[in-house]
């Protein structure tokens, strides 16, 4: 069974002012990879309390699945927390993200998530939308056992 954590990065949402949709869908569909979601916060826009989650939930989980602050606007700061604290980066993970998104909106260019692994957990920043949290997520989901196999030391070939 594969632990998570999801983060939910919103000024609004931390404060009550818009429901966080986004969070609730990465739960359900989390499902389907056998994986389990043990912790679930709602934090804002705050680079430092982001990193200090980041680094709480890599020592509780084997995969931390953030949605929002991936954009352009100032308080976008997602992916600049997560490539602070990992260990090294996986980029394959958020190009094919965009990569899938880029087949039905030009603006998915404009995501600046990042995936990466921070001790033995696997750290991935999906956009903040529920549309876009379900495209993303749905690329990437099948390869993420594999990966927690690998990170957690799997001496199996990747080759199939």
């Amino acid at each position: 069974m594969i632990s998570v954590a999801v983060l939910t990065v919103s000024d609004k949402g931390s404060k009550g002012e818009r429901e966080d949709l986004s969070g609730p869908l990465i739960g359900e569909m989390i499902k389907k990879i056998g994986a389990e979601l043990k912790y679930y916060e709602i934090l804002p826009d705050e680079k430092k309390l982001i990193k200090e989650k980041l680094i709480e939930y890599s020592r509780k989980v084997d995969l931390i699945l953030t949605n929002g602050g991936t954009g352009l606007s100032t308080r976008d700061v997602t992916p600049e927390a997560t490539l602070e604290i990992i260990d090294k980066e996986v980029p394959g993970i958020a190009e094919a993200m965009r990569s899938e998104g880029l087949k039905k909106t030009s603006r998915a260019m404009l995501s600046r998530a990042v995936a990466g692994v921070k001790g033995n957990s696997l750290i991935i920043n999906l956009p903040g939308s529920p549309k876009a949290v379900k495209e993303s997520l749905s690329v990437i989901l099948d390869v993420i056992p594999h990966a927690i196999e690998k990170i957690k030391g799997d001496p199996s070939e990747c080759a199939r």
